[in-house]
């Protein structure tokens, strides 16, 4: 493991000999102060996450909705890139906490590499790395066998998950290894065939993961597995979809897809709450549920598209298919803005639905095969593949293209990163900080 510390200075202000004692004392303890901050991080990690912060997968509650923050404007006429760093191809998301970036990358298809950067200029922090190298089926090659995971934040650790089924927790100030968590070798479980793509969900104490062929709670502090459930033998079985906390029926939950399920799971105990077969073709359960009043929302590979509804009865949960639609998901993760779910389609459409009644909308012409996107108020940014950024009007009763900008040259299937005025985007050759509108990020 290698982890580099950014250099800091600092100088001591000199003693003037008029001053008193008491006052000398004084001032050298605030200098011993700053300078230990200094020395320890560079400058501001969050002690916890706000808002503000994109700290894990689809950003603070995980389903690509931002609050708060400057207000979208109806163009992307005034967007300008701030900086832009080179980086060895990746798919997973770069995550926003404090003043610093996270992004992953594959060096030398040997070796992961996690890097932390400078949210005002994307100046390195510090930099860790660990052989970490794999090769996916030949049906799944055509864009490389790049790192995939989506790392997670707390403001004081980072959770980062390694092709080859391991958890590794760095600390955010120094890049040094906490510890570092091996699936196969813990449970003799096969290395996932796609590699470890689920992104890991923080809650309370424990980070979330499915991994090891199963979902396991872990805890932050140590890297000890808690439980470990729903073991589905591992390697081509792994699972695609990232878990969410949810509170369905006023009781709080795991939310999981599975290649196979859709399942409710106590986040204490690990206990399946209910359970519901979901669905697809050799187990394609890619994009990320969305949970709609006491309802989750999903769809699936050269299937459907469906709605389940969650009820409660005698203590007992039950859950039911309200209704399904004909639109075939893939790998984008829908929005939820008011009543109606956008979902971008295996065939590039994207379509919306009432999720009161399951009507389709509208369906808009054929985009790129992958969009990430993220909603403020009735405004959507979605980030295609090909590198364009679109932005969409959310409006139930038309399709609704209000703008679109080239941000990339080259493909970009990791999630578009947002942070009060910053979006981040990061393509297959680095990543690139975007200021929209221009001028609100404050440059001090």
């Amino acid at each position: 493991m290698r982890h580099v510390l950014s250099n800091c200075n600092w100088h001591r202000p000199s003693d003037q000999p008029s001053r008193s004692q008491h006052a000398r004392q004084i001032l050298f303890s605030l200098v011993v102060l700053f300078s230990t901050v200094l020395l320890t991080s560079g400058f501001a990690v969050a002690d916890e996450v706000h808002q503000q912060d994109w700290p894990q997968w689809r950003g603070p509650n995980r389903d690509s909705i931002v609050n708060g923050g400057p207000t979208w404007p109806s163009s992307f006429e005034s967007i300008q890139e701030r900086w832009r760093v080179p980086l060895g191809p990746g798919y997973s998301g770069p995550i926003v906490c404090g003043d610093r970036v996270f992004v992953t990358e594959t060096a030398n298809k040997e070796s992961e590499v996690v890097r932390a950067l400078d949210l005002r200029d994307g100046g390195e922090i510090w930099r860790a790395e660990w052989p970490g190298a794999m090769s996916v089926p030949f049906f799944a090659k055509s864009n490389g066998d790049w790192i995939r995971s989506t790392p997670a934040c707390d403001g004081k650790s980072l959770y980062v998950a390694g092709m080859r089924d391991v958890l590794v927790c760095l600390d955010c100030a120094t890049g040094a290894v906490r510890w570092r968590l091996e699936f196969p070798k813990e449970y003799n479980t096969p290395i996932p065939s796609f590699g470890f793509v689920a992104s890991p969900l923080l809650h309370g104490d424990h980070v979330y993961v499915q991994a090891g062929g199963g979902l396991a709670k872990v805890e932050k502090s140590t890297g000890n597995v808690v439980w470990r459930i729903l073991n589905d033998g591992g390697g081509m079985n792994s699972a695609f979809s990232s878990p969410v906390i949810a509170r369905i029926g006023n009781v709080e939950q795991i939310l999981v897809q599975t290649r196979q399920e859709l399942l409710g799971v106590t986040p204490d105990s690990g206990t399946v709450l209910w359970r519901q077969s979901v669905p697809s073709f050799r187990g394609m359960n890619i994009l990320t549920p969305t949970v709609y009043n006491d309802g989750v929302f999903t769809s699936t590979y050269k299937n459907r598209t469906f709605f389940y509804q969650i009820k409660t009865a005698n203590g007992q949960f039950e859950c039911e298919e309200a209704w399904t639609a004909k639109a075939q998901g893939y790998m984008s993760s829908p929005v939820i803005v008011g009543d109606h779910a956008y979902l971008h389609l295996g065939n590039g459409r994207l379509c919306c639905f009432d999720l009161r009644t399951g009507a389709e909308k509208w369906r808009s012409k054929s985009f790129g095969k992958y969009w990430s996107m993220v909603a403020q108020g009735n405004r959507i940014v979605a980030l295609d593949e090909r590198g364009e950024l679109l932005l969409i009007e959310a409006n139930p009763a038309e399709f609704t293209l209000l703008d679109r900008k080239t941000v990339s040259k080259g493909e970009s299937w990791a999630h578009v990163a947002v942070s009060e005025s910053a979006l981040l985007v990061r393509d297959l050759s680095g990543i690139s900080l975007f200021d929209w509108p221009s001028g609100a990020m404050k440059k001090n």
